[in-house]
């Protein structure tokens, strides 16, 4: 095994939690739950596969988190009520049994919700409409609606959620920690966004100003579940709806919002990009290298493209401390231990996602 490999499979420890090794499963919406937002018993063979195949860190799908207006997707799971938080026991004690540990991540889906069976209207930081379509493989159809602009009341009723979610999540179904969904699009990431956010209060105008809210929300979550817990927040700059989008003024927002969430105190900071070793703004430092230049006391879990062990071990020389997969998951829920006996990686075939992106029987069998 080379020196490369050995970092990768070498352990780390994240708040006080020691990680058997580098590699995680990133968070992907597979909208598997029950109707009324349960796991089940195919999401716990789902999750139990990839911990028996060696991941260290193994991070859930975006959960929503109260029951107004968070659900993303029909046949997402929530942790709003007792008989959600009660499911997703089983799922954690399955990831746990293989010694990995179990992140639940947290997520309002805001203006680009496509789902959902409490509310018939969508919110956002404002009345805008969200650039893209909605996904046909997450069951969406046609353009998004435009949001309802949120009042502060709205606001500190999502906060309220976050922080209410995360203690069911650690309380009761037992997960390790918690992962604050402020990527891709969703409503954390709207309010950073700066075509999607023209409120004229203490949440809009500066880049700031529009980190604010996921600064909230951290801080929300941490008063909730102690400063024990681990706690992570994503972050990006391409959304599901807006692919290419890039911050506006570069690498120093970057040192806005890293050194924002730094100083916020979070555990660790997931980056994900579709390429992440690629330069965040056309040359230079990639995102991952900017996370841990203005967040140097912050672990970073980087995401994107990362399949490739070469490109997995190279992300760790820029500075990540943890690599996390997504479709290179979906292709080799055992990839750790192919790679820790030289084993060929498969391929990752991209009709299990279609035509809906549930989870197939077929997968369970790998």
């Amino acid at each position: 095994m080379t020196d490369e490999q050995q970092a990768l499979l070498s352990p780390v420890t994240l708040a006080g939690r020691t990680l058997k090794n580098r590699l995680g499963v990133a968070p992907m919406t597979r909208v598997t739950a029950t109707e009324d937002g349960r796991a089940t018993e195919t999401m716990t063979r789902y999750y139990e596969r990839f911990a028996r195949g060696g991941f260290g860190l193994v991070i859930t799908e975006g959960i929503y988190t109260d029951q107004a207006h968070s659900q993303g997707y029909a046949f997402q799971p929530g942790l709003t009520d007792e008989a959600q938080t009660g499911a997703w026991q089983l799922v954690v004690k399955g990831i746990q049994s293989h010694g990995a540990l179990a992140i639940a991540q947290l997520m309002h889906a805001g203006g680009i919700s496509q789902g959902n069976r409490f509310r018939d209207t969508n919110v956002g930081p404002s009345a805008i409409q969200p650039k893209g379509q909605q996904m046909t493989f997450y069951r969406g159809t046609d353009d998004y609606p435009v949001p309802q602009e949120m009042s502060e009341a709205q606001i500190a009723e999502a906060i309220e959620g976050f922080a209410s979610a995360a203690v069911f999540a650690v309380e009761v179904s037992g997960f390790d920690g918690v992962e604050i969904h402020g990527a891709n699009g969703y409503l954390l990431d709207q309010f950073l966004t700066d075509y999607a956010n023209k409120r004229s209060d203490q949440y809009g105008g500066s880049t700031q100003n529009r980190v604010r809210l996921t600064i909230e929300v951290v801080n929300a979550v941490r008063a909730a579940v102690g400063k024990s817990i681990p706690l992570g927040v994503r972050i990006s700059q391409g959304k599901v709806n807006d692919f290419h989008h890039k911050w506006a003024d570069g690498e120093k927002d970057a040192e806005i919002i890293f050194g924002s969430l730094s100083d916020a105190g979070v555990d660790y900071i997931h980056v994900t990009e579709f390429e992440a070793w690629q330069p965040a703004f056309g040359s230079g430092p990639s995102l991952v290298q900017f996370a841990k230049k203005y967040a140097p006391n912050t672990i970073v879990l980087a995401n994107g493209s990362l399949h490739d062990v070469e490109k997995a071990e190279a992300v760790l020389k820029d500075g990540a401390d943890v690599v996390t997969l997504g479709r290179g998951a979906l292709a080799n829920p055992d990839f750790p231990i192919r790679v820790a006996h030289a084993e060929r990686l498969r391929d990752f075939d991209p009709a299990v996602l279609g035509p809906i992106a549930d989870v197939k029987e077929s997968e369970l069998t790998l």
